[in-house]
């Protein structure tokens, strides 16, 4: 008797599948290629492609190299929930601020509180 965590097609599939898809959403939200993911977690394009599509199940240290690699918390990686687009764009703005000085993101940062002041002045109008 097959037991249903291990039956092909059964829940460890579904988790299997969801666990890559949120890998290629994060991928991508970060504009990072399969190569580009691949070269910095030390495993083959090929291999990441697996992942993505649900074909590989990947051990607990290569799911830390993802997180790691993607700048995520566990919770991103393993959520049964995919991003709300809201989340998404808040994570693609996050991703956007990574790379920049603290002087260039306080700035960043008050002119978007001045754009948001000026939202909200109109709209009390």
């Amino acid at each position: 008797m097959t037991c249903l965590l291990f039956k092909r097609g059964g829940f460890m599939a579904g988790l299997i599948n969801q666990i890559g898809k949120q890998i290629r959403i994060l991928r991508k939200n970060r504009g990072l290629t399969q190569e580009q993911l691949g070269e910095i977690v030390k495993l083959p394009q090929s291999y990441i492609g697996g992942v993505e599509r649900g074909e590989k199940n990947i051990s607990i240290e290569t799911r830390e190299r993802f997180i790691l690699a993607l700048k995520v918390s566990p919770s991103e990686v393993f959520g049964t929930e995919l991003p709300s687009d809201k989340e998404k764009i808040l994570d693609l703005l996050k991703v956007l601020l990574q790379n920049r000085s603290l002087k260039e993101i306080e700035i960043i940062y008050n002119l978007s509180k001045d754009v948001l002041s000026a939202f909200d002045a109109k709209s009390a109008d």
